[in-house]
């Protein structure tokens, strides 16, 4: 099938879309910080797998991954995965972190989307790829102001983007998962958010089967379960006030 890049490989979603490329064929490049899960999940796949470990966060980070993914192979499928968020007001942020979620999920999607698009162009290849957005890009939140901005930077890049290269046959495709059973709310710096209570969290593997079928199909935007698009449809119409009000409760702490 070819050789697919995947970031954030390690854990959660980005581990369960290196298993779905391999299962269908794909030799991989994985990427993320942490070499030795990476090792350890190459070590289970079938098919060829070499480890790039590059942290997203850093300036220049995408290009340098990008350069030693296409070294001596060519990537022809792209999986934007890598990214996270902090949880907190906004007037109380401006640390490394909320600086870092910044790149890795704007800069870095970005920079990596441009480099596959020209080479995609460039060798005449019908190439994929698929931007791991969010519900979260549907609406604004306060508490999470960062990470809803960046993942509806996310979203309403990709769904532009895949038009513009509709015509070259290659497609781009904006996955908008709710919450997962991941360590996502453990690492934003919140364990116990209301929102947990409200929508169901789905499982890793059930969220990247989803994401997977759509990018095969060559679809705009996926949005995997059935309650995460009763929610999508009711935010295109609650006013933009009403729902930030909302979701400073639903991301706030239970105790």
């Amino acid at each position: 099938m070819g050789w697919a890049l995947i970031t954030g490989a390690s854990s959660g979603l980005g581990l369960e879309f290196a298993k779905l490329a391999a299962a269908d064929g794909w030799n991989l490049v994985i990427s993320a910080r942490r070499e030795d899960e990476l090792r350890a999940l190459a070590d289970t796949l079938p098919t060829e797998v070499v480890v790039v470990t590059a942290d997203l966060a850093e300036p220049g980070a995408a290009d340098r991954l990008w350069q030693a993914a296409n070294d001596g192979r060519s990537i022809d499928l792209l999986v934007n995965n890598a990214g996270f968020g902090v949880h907190g007001r906004f007037a109380t942020c401006g640390d490394d972190r909320e600086r870092g979620s910044v790149t890795v999920n704007m800069v870095a999607v970005t920079e990596l989307m441009q480099n596959a698009l020209k080479q995609f162009r460039a060798s005449g290849t019908k190439g994929k790829v698929l931007n791991v957005a969010s519900l979260a890009g549907y609406m604004p939140s306060p508490n999470m102001a960062i990470y809803h901005a960046t993942k509806s930077y996310v979203l309403t890049l990709s769904e532009a983007v895949h038009y513009e290269c509709k015509r070259d046959g290659i497609t781009v495709t904006a996955l908008c998962p709710g919450p997962s059973k991941t360590n996502f709310f453990g690492a934003a710096g919140i364990d116990s958010a209301w929102l947990t209570s409200f929508l169901p969290m789905l499982a890793p593997d059930v969220i990247a089967r989803a994401g997977w079928r759509a990018l095969k199909a060559g679809k705009r935007v996926e949005v995997p379960g059935f309650v995460t698009k009763l929610v999508v449809l009711s935010a295109k119409i609650t006013p933009r006030g009403l729902l930030a009000r909302m979701n400073g409760f639903f991301w706030s702490g239970r105790g």
